[in-house]
């Protein structure tokens, strides 16, 4: 069994307002509230960080389950879309919606296609942030699949 340890140092000068940072690895910036909580909008936040962690994780499995599957990738992308909701200043992270798009060669096959449509729901089951948050986050998938014209 193998772990690995992540560390991240924060600073913040105390007060809703104000301006901190994180560095964690190759990560160091500045945070704090987004504006659209009224917030000065420096820096990211922990919605933004929460969807990069979820997001990025999700694109990384994906990648990596359609390279062991053997699939004929030409490129891939994706947009994700985090649904916050504040009620009586109660804050809720509700929803992570990823929007993959992956476009296969043209020499694509049916059965490649239909085994990408299943490593596109598996990775989210795989991704370990998507199981970190499950059960308070819901995480829904639109995926966009396409063979380049030959």
């Amino acid at each position: 069994m193998a772990k690995h340890n992540f560390h991240l140092t924060a600073k913040w000068p105390g007060g809703r307002n104000s301006v901190g940072s994180i560095e964690a690895g190759q990560l160091n910036t500045e945070i704090s509230i987004p504006p659209e909580m009224d917030g000065p909008g420096v820096g990211t936040n922990p919605d933004e960080m929460l969807l990069g962690a979820a997001s990025t994780c999700y694109i990384i499995t994906l990648g990596a389950m359609i390279e062991r599957a053997e699939l004929p990738l030409y490129k891939m992308g994706m947009t994700s879309e985090g649904i916050v909701d504040v009620t009586n200043g109660v804050i809720t992270y509700e929803e992570i919606i990823h929007r993959p798009s992956v476009l296969l060669k043209e020499d694509a096959t049916d059965e490649q296609i239909e085994k990408l449509e299943q490593l596109i729901e598996k990775a989210e089951s795989n991704c370990m942030i998507s199981r970190a948050v499950k059960g308070n986050v819901t995480i829904s998938l639109e995926a966009h699949i396409e063979v380049l014209e030959s």
